[in-house]
């Protein structure tokens, strides 16, 4: 698997060759961070209890450390241009490959999720949604999981995805306006914010830990991000902003929720939600709208990282067109199978996001650089804290999936 087919569809939205500015570099990075977690971050909260708030700002402070890690190992050699180029400088080509294979398995993960999510809210809009196929019932939720598919599927055919890029770039935007919505509907229409909450769960601290780091896994488009700098040398000022602004988002959607609805949250906070209210509308039909311009972008650098393995010349076209419909029909029966929102969040920040926004970051800059000794000490420690976290998130998360499938 070769990064450019991430990297093609990246410079999409940040146009490296031009040299992006300060601000437009900040504005890129929070928008690698404003993805579909910031509606699970209050169930997190209410998994660990308000003592796990705490955890989410250790979360925000390792994952901009690596993030800074990544940059020190892109200053070794100017041919480091993404991810995957920096496990291959470390590791060699089993380094390129393996960095790779997270990534597109993270990014797999994100496109399931995204169905599960709009299969999810849109039925608590239409509960009594179903359709008849013979003598086949299909119930609201399964419903519209196939029908949001078959709106993507035609996006996921296009080559440019340059109008999608900038489209989903209103992942900032959404995040803004779905802030101020919960703010609304508990300060205004009624609900208020009278829930105490719990101390400290510490039968959920993990699983809330695993989320926390899914809503952070932006490490995949970082070095893209640093490379489409006019002056690199700011990019860990723009790590700074981003991960402050992002923690400041997070943080409170995660107070705000759980003091609307407590241990009541569901894994979704659009699912709590009064739907008679036009400011949960907005709410809930931001949440919907804003995921799917971002499915095609999530699942076309798998597409094309299969495509460029197939020594294709004649019908190219065709098996592009099979490989991403193919694609496309492999998430909807894993969405459909699996349809736990948290659970499936919580698997992919433990194994997949752990992994690429914390370990892996760690492991290549020791063999890349020589660290001081208080740096491969303080390395070493979030090495640690990264394995636990990766092993029993896992283990957490596929003991629940396979309990209630």
């Amino acid at each position: 698997m070769e990064s450019h087919s991430v990297e093609s569809i990246e410079t999409q939205i940040l146009e490296p060759s031009k040299g992006t500015s300060f601000f437009r570099t900040c504005f890129n990075g929070i928008n690698a961070l404003s993805g579909i977690g910031i509606i699970s971050i209050p169930y997190a909260l209410s998994q660990g209890g308000w003592l796990c708030l705490m955890l989410l700002f250790l979360v925000a402070i390792i994952c901009c450390y690596t993030g800074l890690l990544l940059q020190k190992c892109m200053s070794v050699s100017p041919s480091i241009k993404t991810y995957p180029d920096i496990g291959e400088f470390a590791f060699g080509n089993k380094g390129r490959i393996l960095i790779s294979i997270f990534l597109y398995l993270e990014l797999y993960f994100v496109a399931i999720e995204i169905l599960i999510l709009e299969g999810d809210n849109l039925q608590n809009l239409f509960p009594n949604a179903k359709i008849h196929v013979g003598c086949v019932k299909i119930v609201a939720r399964e419903v519209f999981v196939l029908l949001v598919a078959i709106v993507i599927l035609p996006t996921t055919w296009l080559k440019s995805l340059s109008l999608l890029a900038y489209v989903s770039i209103g992942g900032v935007l959404a995040s803004i306006v779905l802030v101020f919505s919960i703010f609304w509907i508990g300060a205004i229409d009624g609900i208020g914010f009278d829930e105490k909450g719990v101390i400290c769960r510490w039968d959920g601290l993990i699983s809330a830990i695993s989320m926390y780091t899914f809503c952070y896994c932006g490490h995949a488009v970082f070095p893209t991000i640093c490379n489409s700098m006019k002056d690199r040398s700011q990019f860990p000022k723009v790590l700074f902003v981003c991960f402050i602004l992002s923690t400041i988002t997070y943080g409170s959607m995660a107070t705000m929720g759980y003091l609307m609805y407590g241990q009541n949250l569901m894994s979704q906070i659009t699912l709590n939600l009064p739907t008679g209210k036009i400011s949960s509308k907005i709410a809930i039909y931001t949440t919907i709208f804003n995921p799917i311009t971002k499915y095609a972008l999530v699942v076309s650098p798998i597409a094309t990282a299969i495509e460029d393995k197939l020594p294709l010349r004649k019908s190219k076209y065709i098996v592009s067109y099979f490989i991403r419909t193919v694609l496309v029909i492999s998430t909807i029966i894993v969405a459909l199978t699996v349809p736990f929102f948290g659970y499936v969040m919580t698997f992919t920040g433990a194994l997949l996001g752990v992994t690429v926004s914390i370990l892996l970051p760690c492991l290549c800059y020791l063999k890349v650089k020589k660290p001081s000794y208080l740096e491969v000490v303080f390395i070493c420690m979030i090495l640690v804290f990264g394995f636990s976290v990766a092993i029993s998130g896992t283990y957490t998360s596929l003991k629940n999936i396979i309990s209630h499938v």
